[in-house]
C-alpha cells in the first residue's frame, strides 16, 4: 500500500481547515493517511454522526473526544444517510455546508462521508482507530455491536451529550414555531373568510 502524500499530512497537521487536504470521502485513501499518521506515532480517534445546524454540544463533543488521542478523524452522515436514518425533512443543512463547517472546528483532523451502503462498522473497519468515541444521546451501538468493534480499536469511549442543546430540539421547536404562525395566519383571515360566506348566502 502507498503511503499518503507528505503535504496531505503536513496539511491535515496544519491549523488552518483545509477542507481540500482533511477531507478523504475515498476509504483506501482514507486508510492510507490513518495508516501514516499511526506510523508516525499518531494515536487516531474516531467519532461519527450527522452534525445538522452544528451547535455548542457539538463543538464540545468534538473537543472532548480529541482528548482522548492526537488526530480526530470524524464520519459525516451524508444527507442519503441523514434522510434514512432521520427522516425526510432532515438534513437541515446539507453536507457540503456541514462539511466546511466541521472544518473550521479546530479540534477536527480529518473529515470522511459515512454513505448509506457502508453500514454502521465500514468506517470503524478502515481506520481501526485507537480509540472510538461514541455519544450516549444515539442507539447507532448495541451490546452485540460493541462487542464486534471492540475487536477493530483499542478502546471504546462513550461520551454523555456536552451541552442541554440538541439538533433535534432545535429542529422540532423551529416546526412548532412555524406551525404556530400558521394558526395565527389562519386565525387572521378567519373572520374574512366568515364574512365572505356570509355575503355569498346573504345574495342567495
Amino acid at each position: 500500500m502507498k503511503k499518503a502524500s507528505p503535504v496531505t499530512i503536513k496539511n491535515i497537521l496544519a491549523p488552518s481547515s483545509n477542507l481540500k487536504d482533511r477531507f478523504i470521502p475515498d476509504l483506501r485513501q482514507l486508510r492510507k493517511v490513518v495508516d501514516d499518521l499511526k506510523r508516525m506515532g499518531y494515536r487516531i480517534v474516531l467519532t461519527q454522526g450527522v452534525y445538522d445546524m452544528l451547535h455548542e454540544g457539538h463543538a464540545k463533543y468534538l473537543e472532548a473526544a480529541l482528548s482522548h488521542g492526537d488526530v480526530l478523524v470524524v464520519g459525516v452522515d451524508s444527507d442519503e444517510l441523514t434522510r434514512k436514518r432521520k427522516g425526510p425533512n432532515r438534513p437541515v443543512v446539507p453536507q457540503g455546508e456541514r462539511l466546511q463547517m466541521l472544518a473550521h472546528l479546530r479540534s477536527v483532523g480529518i473529515l470522511t462521508i459515512r454513505e448509506v451502503d457502508h453500514g454502521m462498522g465500514k468506517l470503524i473497519e478502515t481506520v481501526r482507530p485507537d480509540v472510538l468515541i461514541t455519544s450516549s444521546s444515539t442507539s447507532d451501538f448495541g451490546k452485540k455491536e460493541i462487542v464486534v468493534y471492540k475487536k477493530l480499536c483499542g478502546k471504546i469511549v462513550t461520551l454523555p451529550p456536552q451541552a442541554a442543546t440538541s439538533t433535534t430540539a432545535r429542529v422540532r421547536l423551529l416546526t412548532i414555531s412555524g406551525a404556530d404562525q400558521l394558526a395565527r395566519e389562519i386565525m387572521r383571515g378567519v373572520p374574512e373568510l366568515v364574512e365572505n360566506a356570509l355575503g355569498k348566502f346573504r345574495k342567495q
